[in-house]
Parts: structure tokens; sequence; C-alpha cells
């Protein structure tokens, strides 16, 4: 007997031949969905997530290096490369009408301290804290020959180094470079926190970006360097004149600020290095390139669907 003539299996045959419209399609994500995009290029946002949260760090402590010392109080006014101790300072030279006060360069006419920032230098005396800050200048370089020798009382001279030229033309060359450095890769900093986003959409944009951020970590690195010398050179080169008796102090806030700024635009660098042959962008999820290749196969065969197994009918042979 024939399986058609069954009525069971006759009804059961119509009945799933007969509805082809009850088991449509679901639509299949296309390799042009966004969410097919978001997920390629996961990998590649988060990196890109975390050059911006560097240099936005970067930015942050770049201008506290920038603004540090502008100001007498006592925020701003314990940012500093280097302090100068003059409370202790010998004279070679002092008139006899001087009355002595609470420090001897009180007595000469001086203060007892001297710290310079980025823009400009603050001075004070250690019973009163900081006193005076002066304007902040562009390319501001501290000679502290000038003024040392504009506030000594008439009379009193101090003994200063016989180097003294060499090491204020250097100073006054590095504090230049340093001014313009530190201020040029505050900019590139934060423009690279908005162009960074450009990233994801291609490699290509990688490149460029990538040679902004090198130049925005040489700068920062070169001008954090040179701080760190010209402040350690400032203090050799003083405290080994034991005639001045003279004592200097690093500004270890600055010196912090300076560093960790640039760590994170050296970090940012690397990632944005690292963009330009490493994680799938949106260009290479539409082209196949790199993870895209796989993407854009996974997404050809969604389209397809599922693939059947393929079902024969034994049939028996008569020996």
């Amino acid at each position: 007997m024939a399986l058609g003539s069954l009525p069971g299996f006759r009804k059961r045959a119509a009945a799933t031949s007969s509805s082809p419209d009850t088991h449509k399609e679901s639509p299949r994500p296309s390799i042009e969905d966004p969410a097919v995009l978001k997920r390629g290029t996961r990998t590649r946002r988060n990196a890109i997530v975390v050059s911006c949260f560097c240099y936005l760090v970067a930015v942050v402590f770049l201008i506290l290096v920038e603004i540090g010392n502008t100001k007498g109080n006592r925020v701003l006014g314990d940012i500093y490369f280097f302090k100068l101790d003059l409370s202790d300072i010998l004279p070679q030279s002092a008139p006899s009408s001087l009355t002595l006060q609470n420090s001897i360069a009180r007595t000469l006419g001086l203060h007892d301290f001297y710290q310079v920032g980025l823009w400009n230098f603050c001075e004070g005396y250690n019973t009163d804290g900081i006193t005076h800050c002066s304007t902040p200048t562009t390319l501001y370089w501290f000679n502290p020959v000038q003024i040392l020798l504009s506030e000594l009382f008439a009379g009193a001279s101090i003994a200063l180094p016989s180097d003294v030229n060499d090491i204020l033309n250097i100073l006054r060359i590095a504090s230049n470079i340093m001014f313009g450095f530190f201020l040029t890769g505050l900019l590139l900093d934060f423009v690279l926190i908005f162009l960074s986003p450009l990233a994801v959409y291609s490699r290509w944009w990688s490149a460029p970006l990538g040679v902004l951020a090198l130049f925005a970590t040489l700068l920062v690195l070169i001008a954090t360097a040179l701080g760190t010398a010209m402040s350690l050179i400032f203090k050799y080169a003083l405290t080994s004149q034991t005639d001045l008796n003279v004592g200097a102090n690093i500004g270890t806030k600055m010196f912090a600020f300076m560093w960790i700024a640039t760590g994170f635009t050296i970090l940012a660098f690397i990632i944005h290095a690292s963009l330009c042959c490493c994680c799938a962008s949106r260009r290479d999820i539409r082209t196949g390139r790199k993870g895209g290749r796989y993407l854009n196969q996974n997404a050809t065969n969604e389209r397809r669907g599922p693939s059947l197994p393929k079902f024969g009918r034994k049939t028996e042979t008569s020996g």
C-alpha cells in the first residue's frame, strides 16, 4: 500500500506543504548593520576610549604645570620647579649701619626664599610666606643675579659663582624651549582628545593621528626632561658654593605633575601607534580586511540561512 493513500499521512503532508508563509525567514544582520559594525570594532573603540582618557589626564596635569606658582595662594604657591633658600646666606661685605633682622637675607634687603615657575617667580619670608609674585611673562626665565643685585641694600654684596654667566645662558635657553614645548604639548593633547575617535572609522586615520601623538609626546617629554635637568643643575650649581651658604629644594609636586603628564601622553601614543596595524576599523569590516573578513563571512552565511542535511531514501534490492 502506498504511503500517500493513508489519510493521516496525506493530511500531514498537505498541512506542511500548504503553508510556506508560516515559516518566514527572520531578517539577518548585514555587513552594513550598525550592530555588526559596533560589535566588530569593539576592541578598537575601547582602545580609543583609553587613549582619550590618557590625553584628558595629561591635559589636567599639564594645566597644573602651566598655572603653578602664578599666584601665592596655598595651592598654586606649592607648585614650583625649584626654591632657593637664602635665609642664612653669607654676605661678602655689608655696611655697618645695617640692623639685624630675623634672617641674614632680610638684613641684607633680600627675601628668605625665591621659587620659580613656568611664567614667573615668587618671593617671601619664612615667617610670612609668599609676599610677592612677579607678573606672568611669556618665555619667562629666572635670572637670580639680576633679582638679588637689585634687592641688596647699598654697600652689601654677595659672592657669585665664577661661571654664573654660562649657567644663566643655559638657563635662559632651556627655559624658553621648555616654555614653548609645554604650551604646544598641552594644546596638542587637548586637540587629540577630540580627534582620536576618528581612528575608529579607518586605519588611515591612525597614521596621521599617530604622527601627531608622537609629536605631542616628544614635546612633553623634552620639556619635562629640560625642567628636571634645569632644576637639578641649578640646585647643584648654587649649593656647591660653600661661601654662599644657599639652600635649594626641588618642587616635588611640579616634578610629579610633569612626569605623570608625560607618562599618560606616552601611553596614548603607544595606543595610537598600535591602532595603525591592529584592531579592525569600520572600513575593515566593510571591505573584509582584518577582523572584518570573519564578520563578513558570518554575515554572508547568516543571509543564506542554515544548511540542512540531505536525506536519501534507502531502497532495497532483491537478491
